[in-house]
């Protein structure tokens, strides 16, 4: 077994370091990257370091872009009155996947989670505030995830916009009960958003 000081076992903790990977198939990904072609490799570090260096948030939804503001914040096509409120960016993802929704989005940046200390300051709440503030959303769709943080963090959002000309809506309930939305199929993900209801 290698030694964790050496660069094939310092590669294989940093693969064993992320989501989901196991310390088998982080031995088997830092092989596959050894037996990769020089130029492969490398083209693969650096997109690792482009990601870090070159992506930020969107100043409107929050969402990854390299530019001030995503394409689909600047996509005129999009319906500017339907927007749809996600934990992650890849929330936001899984729904522009499924293909059946074409307004806007607010990525929150996580949920509410007072026991692990992630209170509404640390969300961007205030900045979803301000934009339906603004007059041009007509109905809010809450996307967090189903389960007691994401139910939490909707329920407070939608007391925050008690009284703002806005209906809110929620994804239907086709949706499993505790899975996160990255994991739902497509077909899934498009009823949740054709079938949504009154929060």
């Amino acid at each position: 077994m290698p030694e964790p000081t050496s660069a094939i076992g310092k590669l294989i903790e940093a693969f064993a370091s992320l989501p989901s990977i196991g310390r088998k198939s982080a031995e088997r990904l830092a092989y596959h990257v050894l037996k990769m072609p020089h130029d492969e490799a490398i083209a693969f570090a650096e997109s690792i370091r482009a990601v870090k260096e070159n992506l930020r948030p969107c100043r409107i939804c929050f969402n990854l872009t390299e530019a001030e503001q995503c394409e689909i914040c600047v996509d005129r096509r999009r319906d500017s009155g339907l927007l749809c409120v996600v934990e992650q960016v890849r929330d936001l993802l899984a729904i522009e996947q499924a293909g059946s929704y074409r307004g806007l989005y607010h990525v929150l940046q996580g949920r509410l989670a007072p026991l692990e200390g992630v209170g509404p300051e640390k969300l961007s709440i205030d900045a979803l505030i301000k934009r339906i503030e603004q007059g041009e959303v007509r109905e809010v769709i809450m996307g967090t995830t189903p389960n007691v943080e994401g139910d939490g963090t909707a329920l407070a959002i939608a007391s925050r916009l008690a009284g703002l000309p806005v209906s809110i809506t929620r994804l239907a309930r086709g949706l499993t009960v505790g899975a996160s939305l990255e994991q739902a199929n497509r077909d899934m993900l498009a009823d949740a958003i054709a079938s949504r209801q009154p929060f």
